[in-house]
């Protein structure tokens, strides 16, 4: 015998909220059991309502040998189940942490034994310039993309390894190259569900016209690294040892790369 399943329209009930979810109520007539239950409630009710999918379907209670009450439960579904869910950007401009042994400029020297020649160099102890840790300006931001298996091949997560820890070499995200470091990406997948996928970056500025005591027009991008050289000198005005910029390097640290090559746009 076929099981009869119908709605109990006394007890169906609707929430109206950013959370929108409705409850309805069913009687299943001339089933054997649970089971049957559960068959029969599958092939009756439909597996969303307007926008609402459904969630879940409980069995509440047993009215005869051969008869029980229903509860059909819709809601929103997650960002994963929806069709095609919107990218999510997010950014944080908290910045990182340089270790410099140059300032910007001296605003002030106090005692006769003072150097008005050192160049900026900061922690200068008669023997070596120690330097210090500053904050600078480091944008760092993200993506989150739903990408179907198609996209998300062994080959398009090798790209991503490959690509981890290399820098822009054509302009990105309106960065300039040379501005944007590829921090990595990570996925996710649930079932038949598109993948989830973020994408972390990191930018600094490119800089033009630095200066570094006496050396001038020194030009470095973003993630490249500077450091600068010091030699022995004597400051003639207070008559002691000092050490001053006599070179400044930059150094390419990270190979550039294609940044098209994540599938992501400009």
């Amino acid at each position: 015998m076929t099981a009869i399943v119908q709605e109990l329209f006394a007890g169906r009930t609707e929430t109206i909220s950013d959370k929108p979810k409705v409850e309805i109520p069913y009687v299943v007539m001339q089933a054997a059991d649970e089971a049957d239950v559960k068959a029969a409630v599958f092939t009756v009710i439909p597996p969303a309502i307007g926008l609402l999918v459904l969630r879940s379907v409980t069995i509440d209670e047993r009215i005869s040998s051969d008869s029980w009450k229903v509860t059909v439960t819709y809601d929103l579904p997650e960002p994963s189940q929806q069709d095609a869910p919107q990218p999510v950007f997010s950014f944080d401009t908290g910045g990182g942490t340089q270790h410099i042994t140059q300032s910007r400029q001296t605003v002030a020297r106090y005692g006769p034994a003072s150097s008005a020649v050192l160049g900026g160099a900061i922690g200068y102890d008669g023997e070596n310039v120690a330097g210090v840790d500053i904050t600078v300006p480091v944008y760092s931001f993200s993506e989150l993309h739903y990408l179907p298996d198609s996209f998300v091949t062994p080959a398009y997560k090798g790209a991503l390894f490959n690509l981890t820890g290399t820098v822009n070499s054509a302009p990105f995200r309106l960065l300039n190259a040379g501005e944007c470091l590829f921090l990595g990406a990570s996925g996710t997948k649930r079932g038949q569900d598109a993948w989830e996928m973020t994408y972390k970056f990191a930018a600094q500025p490119n800089r033009t016209n630095l200066q570094i005591g006496t050396i001038a027009a020194i030009a470095k991008k973003g993630w490249e690294y500077l450091w600068v050289q010091y030699g022995d000198d004597v400051d003639p005005a207070a008559k002691v040892l000092i050490k001053k910029p006599i070179a400044v390097y930059v150094e390419q640290v990270y190979e550039y790369a294609n940044f098209a090559l994540l599938g992501l746009g400009p």
